[in-house]
This record gives structure tokens, C-alpha cells and sequence, in this order.
């Protein structure tokens, strides 16, 4: 199958769903590459940034899982076809 590489960028306003977010991405490991996190404790929210390397429905299905999650915010970045 064939796969593309994406950024998803996630600001956490929100410490109480931090659990379910690590759950999220603990589940779609197989394809994270990478993640940095950085806590932005002045304005008291965590930003992160997780690339991936999977097919167009996996990575639609963790950005969009993240997205729903209260007091989360995902964007994703998508390479060129």
C-alpha cells in the first residue's frame, strides 16, 4: 500500500486529555517517525509535533481521532503526490 508522510501539528489546551492523546498515538506507533513536544508554560498549553509515514486513511483517522478530543487542536501538513 502505498504510503505519504505528514506533520501533525497538536496544541493541548487541555492536561486532562493528555492520557487519551498518548493512548491515540501509542496505538498508531507503527507509523510515527518522529515527535517533539514543547510546553509553553506562559501560555499554559503544550504544542507538538508528531511526523508519520502511513497510508492517506491511517493518517486522516489519527489526525481526525485527535482532533475530537476536548481541548485539542490537530493540523495536518501533507507531502506532495
Amino acid at each position: 500500500m502505498e504510503t505519504r508522510i505528514a506533520l501533525i501539528g497538536i496544541i493541548v489546551e487541555e492536561p486532562q486529555s493528555v492520557m487519551a492523546l498518548n493512548q491515540l498515538l501509542h496505538k498508531y506507533s507503527s507509523y510515527i517517525i518522529g515527535r517533539m513536544g514543547i510546553p509553553y508554560r506562559d501560555k499554559k498549553v503544550n504544542i507538538i509535533s508528531v511526523a508519520v509515514d502511513a497510508p492517506q486513511d491511517v493518517i486522516n483517522a489519527l489526525s481526525g481521532n485527535i482532533g475530537r478530543l476536548a481541548g485539542i487542536t490537530a493540523k495536518t501538513v501533507y507531502q506532495k503526490v
